[in-house]
């Protein structure tokens, strides 16, 4: 931020130097749409086209004349169609994702500002895909709640041919599309459901780059300058409103705080006037470390709510792994039942769907929270799959890196279509940074294992252990009937000035003890493994199960060099 306007003018100028992509898509897909409806796509002969691709069986299904030709040329009108539809969702998405999050930056530093603030946004389009859409909202609702109002100024300014009329013409080339298909006695094999071109056209009605400069605008109490090169009056009525305006506030009836979205409307007696106002806000308390998402918004609620629902299993953990680059690393590994979650099954489309949120909020030792991590699940399948997917488990994995001090994690996993939730709440000690004392993780026990290719364990992940991934035990008893043994796992850092000789007298040794109400039942020790160049090493094993009566247990290592000790602990229950 700056009050320098030299550097200001520097900015745009430089700005304005650079090259932005041209390129559209969306124009290049209408053109093959269309032509791929009139049979005009060029093609090269048979070669090279995959005869087991779509195929239409009737000649009166041929598009145009030309028999087989016109056969092989609806086959590639398809082929490409499909292609650049892929492409364009991607870049959308892309585009949306950049914008959504540059734009909730600027906005967040904006909030600790008094007063009402203004953003000037200049984009020559905005276009909000499915998979942009709940980011778009966390922008208009963190805009909001930072007083903040964005103006749009679309950039191409006084454009030579209407962004509408893009629009009519890639609803006319689908039209044309759907109309065929209706129109053809031929079976139609390409596989995809009626409901999907319904659903592309009013993808392309959201894609009008208008649309979401507008929503924008319109929701944040700003508007669109659009359809002209000079932006004088537009920056003076900007100025007017910064400089005039009026600031109401009110407490709501509704104590409830459930994280719904409110709507707010301001209304003038006199007639004749326009009224720019905020459109609403969720209905939720507190702050958080990063903005809300809207799928996040229930979840929310309950937890500043303090409410504890049930009605779903929740098992979580997080776990400290310091590493020598990142020594407050903590993996949070969250693991939801699938069968306790609701599934909507469509007959008509013969698939099933599920829509629920787990958002994670990590609490230092004030309750003040330091991090949020979430994720939305909207999967689906064929609907002779659903007993399958029910008898699965979803898993959740996120990574925070965090200062040496006590936290609280709470997790909260709420499902929309059942409307229900379940929280799991876990407490975790970041220790101390250093480089001259042992470093000991968390003690893991291992659920299972899975082996992983040479390119997976290139990746750097706190679980993989030599050629397999480990995927933890996140408080499940340990049953004796189908388990012999009980594996578990932690990871060692020793101090730089550690001379380390594997089995030697000098390599640490690691104690494992077995305690049951405050008393050690059983004990064993064992050199610690060669570390590695970072003075990093691995430590797995296992104890036999069988002698282990049913109860509540602690598993406690303790890591012994030769100028200090570090212990950790964790608890695991046996059943029969």
């Amino acid at each position: 931020f700056t009050n320098d306007t030299q550097l200001v003018r520097q900015a745009v100028d430089r700005a304005g130097s650079m090259n932005s992509s041209t390129y559209n898509l969306g124009v290049e897909m209408n053109r093959v749409a269309s032509r791929g409806t009139t049979g005009e796509v060029a093609f090269g002969g048979q070669a090279g086209i995959d005869r087991e691709g779509p195929v239409i069986t009737s000649a009166a299904a041929a598009p145009g004349p030309g028999g087989e030709a016109g056969v092989i040329a609806a086959i590639v009108s398809t082929m490409t169609r499909r292609s650049l539809e892929i492409f364009e969702r991607l870049e959308r998405e892309q585009q949306g994702h950049a914008t959504s999050n540059s734009l909730l930056a600027v906005i967040e530093s904006l909030r600790p500002i008094p007063g009402r603030k203004a953003v000037i946004f200049f984009s020559d389009g905005l276009a909000i895909p499915p998979a942009v859409e709940t980011h778009f909202r966390a922008v208009i609702n963190s805009a909001n709640r930072a007083n903040v109002s964005v103006y749009a100024v679309d950039a191409a300014g006084l454009r030579a041919e209407s962004s509408t009329a893009e629009t009519r013409r890639q609803i006319n080339a689908l039209s044309a599309k759907l109309s065929d298909r209706a129109n053809s006695s031929g079976e139609d094999t390409s596989g995809q459901p009626l409901t999907r071109d319904l659903e592309r056209n009013e993808d392309i009605l959201r894609f009008n780059p208008h649309s979401g400069l507008g929503q924008l605008a319109d929701e944040t109490g700003g508007f669109l300058l659009r359809d002209t090169n000079n932006l004088s009056d537009g920056l003076r009525r900007i100025d007017e409103d910064m400089g005039a305006y009026y600031l109401l506030s009110y407490t709501p009836k509704d104590g409830n705080y459930d994280g719904r979205f409110r709507r707010v409307e301001v209304k003038s007696k006199r007639s004749g006037l326009s009224v720019q106002s905020r459109k609403g806000y969720y209905a939720i308390t507190g702050s958080f470390a990063s903005p809300v998402l809207a799928y996040e918004a229930p979840a929310l609620a309950i937890a500043a709510g303090g409410r504890r629902p049930t009605d779903l299993v929740v098992r979580s953990a997080a776990l400290s792994f310091p590493e020598a680059d990142r020594p407050g690393l903590v993996p949070v590994v969250v693991e939801v039942p699938a069968r306790f979650v609701t599934f909507s099954g469509d007959e008509s489309k013969k698939q099933y769907s599920t829509d629920f949120s787990i958002v994670v909020l990590i609490r230092d030792e004030k309750g003040q929270v330091v991090r949020k991590l979430s994720n939305r699940y909207v999967l689906g399948g064929a609907l002779d799959k659903l007993t399958a997917a029910r008898q699965g488990d979803v898993l959740f994995y996120r990574e925070a890196e965090l200062d040496p001090g006590q936290y609280t994690i709470e997790t909260i996993v709420h499902d929309a279509l059942g409307n229900k939730a379940g929280v799991s709440t876990n407490r975790l000690e970041v220790p101390e940074r250093g480089d001259v004392q042992t470093r000991l993780s968390s003690v893991v026990i291992i659920k299972r294992a899975e082996r992983i290719g040479a390119a997976e364990q290139k990746t750097a992940s706190p679980f993989h252990f030599g050629d397999e991934l480990l995927y933890p035990n996140l408080g499940e008893p340990l049953s004796k009937q189908s388990a012999k043994q009980i594996a578990f796992f932690c990871v060692v850092h020793l101090p730089k000035s550690a001379g380390v000789s594997s089995g030697g007298t000098t390599a640490p040794q690691v104690l494992v003890e077995v305690r049951q109400n405050n008393r050690t039942i059983g004990s064993t020790s064992s050199p610690l493994p060669p570390p590695d160049a970072n003075g990093r090493a691995q430590y797995a094993s296992v104890l036999p199960l069988e002698k282990f009566q049913p109860g509540m247990y602690e598993l406690k290592i303790t890591v012994k060099g030769a100028d200090d000790s570090v212990s950790r602990s964790t608890q695991f229950t046996v059943e029969l």
